[in-house]
């Protein structure tokens, strides 16, 4: 037994030693990048912050009132020309900036930085970027029905860029920055440090590798730091006393209402898609400039708020009579539905502003809505209605943003209850599960689908579309360069593939003619036939696509 000790004593010693060692040759990088990763948070939390008070000062100077909070009571006072004339010039405003600083007149957003890390080494537009987050604030602030949390996330996105370029990184370090800024963005704007941890990971690097952890989270911390500072430690909501789940019975009503707000959630998902392809074809039918989209969104808008006020801007002032319960069932109801058609429209007016804020505002409504009746229907058995909309709330928000694990703490950060976790948990994996059927994971992964960028799939998939078949080919003067006169023969064919396209493009070429190679060629003016560069062979496609597989999967499990 002595020998024994001695031995475990030795092997302490040894795994001490070894740990020391390991410090002293990695530990000063790692520490200097926790270092520039507590900055970056500082950074992006600052930028949250500000962009909260921006969007209150402008929104109390058009609205003329001290309390945003109620901004909602207060428009029923207003002149019915400013309610209407508001949303219309920031739309305008909007639509101008838009149109100086983006090529596209798009506004920049979480899916884009969702593009940055998986396609761009961590690095997210900056100019577009900042334009964006000018274009949000003034929506946000004059009426629009969308979230702050999205430009925030990009605008955080900017920061990690810009220190990104200055000091040179990596694919990897720059993606782990880009989850620095990322998660302080999110954890300053909701006070939620743990959430915003994971919805960095979860939503934009799309793993947990341990190398990602440690940062993420001190930079998270830093932006709760930062926000705390300037609000102080409280909760967004405050819910009733009473939200107490009636265990075991009640449960099942709560897989149910997982599957309705999954619905609810696809619904809401695909009406923004819907009116955003209405919109493409009346502006091409009208052939209106674009710049005057976001403001036909905004007059929409500002007509939509005279009978109900309620659609303007964030929505938390109704959000949170939804979990107090102070709404009746044919409010909830209509108010659900008006705040998609609210968010639809904003949305495809290219106005700006993110997805999530009205995601939680239409599932805590909904919610209650669902909760109101099953409560009447069975009141001996039920906890309060409340309950449901906060369960609601966390349903629809996670199969919106793709995101069980991060909403569900989120939406205890928001709130402060973690009593009634259970009921929360259940309601998200199952709208979750029913929503990820019907949509590409995510609205975020099915934006990105429109654009043709398949990033739902995996890496398998979107890596493909990451090298072009003129950086991998081998020219006509290679050594091993593929014989012209079979080229030419594959060309006449009619199977080739240009300088531009990518292993997107070739590989299922392979795979249909069983070819070794295939001819790249450049394309020529009028009918002249195309110009042969090289060839791109089967065996350099798959090592480099095995590569890159191999380098992400080396990343994901670090």
């Amino acid at each position: 037994m002595k020998e024994f000790f001695k031995e475990s004593l030795r092997d302490l010693r040894e795994e001490v030693r070894s740990s020391f060692e390991l410090m002293r040759a990695k530990g000063p990088t790692k520490f200097k990048f926790w270092l520039i990763a507590l900055v970056v948070g500082i950074l992006a939390g600052i930028a949250a912050v500000g962009f909260r008070m921006g969007i209150e000062l402008l929104q109390s100077t058009l609205y003329r009132t001290d309390d945003i909070n109620h901004l909602h009571t207060h428009l029923g006072g207003l002149s019915w020309l400013w309610v209407l004339l508001i949303p219309t010039l920031g739309g305008l405003a909007v639509g101008l900036l838009l149109q100086r600083f983006t090529p596209d007149g798009r506004v920049r957003s979480v899916a884009d930085v969702i593009e940055g890390a998986a396609l761009n080494n961590g690095r997210v537009e900056i100019k577009e970027g900042l334009a964006s987050a000018l274009a949000s604030l003034i929506t946000l602030s004059s009426g629009g029905s969308t979230g702050r949390e999205g430009p925030v996330v990009h605008l955080a996105g900017v920061i990690a860029t810009r220190t990104s370029d200055w000091i040179k990184t990596d694919g990897i370090t720059g993606r782990n920055l880009l989850g620095c800024a990322v998660a302080a963005a999110v954890s300053a704007s909701f006070n939620a440090p743990i959430a915003g941890a994971l919805f960095a990971l979860e939503v934009v690097l799309r793993h947990f590798a341990i190398h990602a952890f440690a940062p993420i989270v001190v930079a998270s911390v830093a932006g709760t730091v930062v926000s705390r500072i300037a609000f102080g430690d409280v909760s967004e909501f405050v819910l009733s006393s009473r939200t107490v789940l009636q265990f075991y019975v009640e449960l099942p009503a709560f897989f149910i209402l997982g599957l309705v707000s999954g619905l609810v959630a696809v619904i809401l998902m695909r009406s923004i898609f819907w009116a955003d392809r209405l919109g493409n074809r009346i502006e091409a039918a009208i052939k209106f400039p674009p710049w005057a989209r976001p403001m036909i969104s905004g007059f929409l808008l500002g007509g939509i708020a005279l009978v109900f006020p309620h659609i303007i801007g964030v929505g938390y002032e109704t959000t949170a009579r939804a979990l107090s319960g102070d709404m009746l069932l044919y409010e909830a109801i209509v108010f659900t539905i008006l705040k998609v058609i609210a968010v639809a429209i904003t949305m495809a007016g290219r106005m700006g502003g993110g997805v999530f804020s009205p995601a939680l505002m239409v599932g805590g409504m909904s919610g209650l809505a669902f909760g109101l009746v099953v409560t009447s229907i069975l009141p001996s058995v039920s906890g309060e209605a409340s309950l449901y909309a906060l369960a609601g709330m966390g349903a629809v928000a996670a199969a919106v943003l793709g995101a069980p694990i991060s909403t569900t703490l989120i939406i205890f950060e928001l709130t402060g209850d973690w009593h009634t976790g259970l009921a929360v948990m259940v309601a998200v994996s199952m709208s979750t599960a029913l929503s990820s059927r019907m949509v590409a994971q995510s609205f975020f992964l099915t934006l990105l689908s429109r654009r043709n960028l398949q990033l739902a799939a995996g890496p398998q998939a979107y890596l493909l579309g990451m090298y072009g078949v003129g950086a991998i080919m081998r020219p006509l003067d290679h050594e091993h360069a593929a014989p012209f006169d079979q080229l030419e023969e594959l060309v006449a064919e009619g199977t080739f593939v240009q300088t531009g396209q990518t292993l997107r493009d070739a590989m299922p070429i392979f795979d249909r003619t069983g070819a070794a190679f295939i001819p790249v060629v450049k394309s020529a003016f009028g009918e002249d036939a195309p110009v042969i560069l090289g060839a791109i062979f089967q065996v350099d496609a798959l090592r480099t696509f095995n590569r890159a597989l191999a380098a992400t999967a080396a990343e994901e499990h670090s």
